[in-house]
């Protein structure tokens, strides 16, 4: 993830991804969430010149809205266009559901069965991201159903908030995501002057 100078990035990985951070990410050297390690700016210049350019779709906004009675929370019109007609949702980190558009998860989950399987962290956390994932469709007012199982991982009761995040829609409690953003926000600023290793 780049050079640690003072473990500022490190900590704040670790305290909000958790064990399944220093586990899996600090054992394993690749791209699982659409962050590539780019050692110097040459090499980033060398990748770019050699990747025909494609137009990249990016899931970005935050949304509020409630969860009914049945477990139904409507899609944003402007994630459905970028989902698609079905797509599939998952238990994500910090306790919250990823909703990914089909053609993103099946190239996750090819690097997912990659993994070694003798290595337990590999095991954990590909039993962690399967076990949950169901392929869903919205009703015609733009409704998907939450699965129960998911619901209560995420601790969603009514209140909800889905954000974009790049290459996938995250859908969190929205007390959750409120006591989220009041922890990292102070630290943002702190995070961005560690990331200079990835071109930001």
């Amino acid at each position: 993830m780049g050079k640690r100078t003072n473990g500022t990035w490190d900590f704040c990985l670790k305290r909000h991804f958790g064990t399944l951070y220093t586990k899996f990410f600090c054992l394993q050297k690749k791209d699982f969430f659409g962050i590539k390690r780019i050692s110097s700016g040459a090499k980033w210049q060398k990748v770019v010149e050699n990747v025909p350019k494609v137009v990249v779709e990016v899931l970005m906004g935050e949304y509020a809205h409630t969860i009914d009675a049945k477990g139904r929370v409507i899609l944003p019109a402007d994630f459905r266009s970028e989902l698609g007609e079905s797509f599939v949702i998952t238990k994500g980190l910090d306790s919250c559901l990823f909703v990914y558009e089909q053609a993103e998860w099946d190239a996750l989950s090819e690097k997912l069965r990659q993994l070694p399987l003798a290595k337990p962290e590999a095991r954990a956390f590909v039993r962690f991201f399967f076990s949950g994932a169901r392929t869903l469709e919205c009703d015609r007012q733009g409704r998907f159903l939450v699965p129960g199982t998911l619901r209560s991982y995420a601790g969603l009761k009514k209140d909800v908030v889905l954000i974009g995040v790049s290459n996938r829609v995250e859908l969190w409690d929205k007390a959750a995501w409120e006591k989220y953003n009041d922890e990292v926000n102070p630290m943002v600023t702190e995070i961005a002057s560690q990331l200079t290793d990835l071109g930001i």
